[in-house]
């Protein structure tokens, strides 16, 4: 069982930078793929970054790629995700997301909201 919490969500103009951690409880975190997804008002829920354990090897969408950097501290149980020149599209909730592949999540935290103003 793993346990999700996200912060550092908030407010932001356009071209600024903020970072979210997601704060991981349960004792085998390390074995864990964790996704970051975020959901817009009235759109669906879109795949941002994900990062896999073991190898750390990561995956960004289109959209965020070269904006966005993911990371994770398995000694601190967290997986950080840094972003950079933010735009008013980035503006969404932002979740994330534990499984024991890539793609494939079982547990979700309840979501921090990043806004970006223009």
């Amino acid at each position: 069982q793993v346990q999700l919490v996200e912060s550092g969500g908030g407010l932001v103009q356009a071209g600024g930078s903020l970072g979210l951690s997601c704060a991981a409880s349960g004792r085998t975190f390390s074995t864990y793929s964790i996704g970051w997804f975020r959901q817009a008002p009235g759109k669906n829920r879109e795949f941002v970054a994900a990062i896999s354990w073991l190898a750390g090897r990561t995956y960004y969408a289109d959209s965020v790629k070269g904006r966005f950097i993911v990371s994770r501290d398995d000694d601190k149980k967290s997986v950080y995700l840094q972003m950079n020149s933010l735009k008013p599209e980035d503006t969404a909730v932002y979740y994330c997301a534990a499984g024991h592949t890539i793609g494939n999540y079982d547990y979700w935290g309840q979501g921090t909201q990043v806004t970006v103003s223009s």
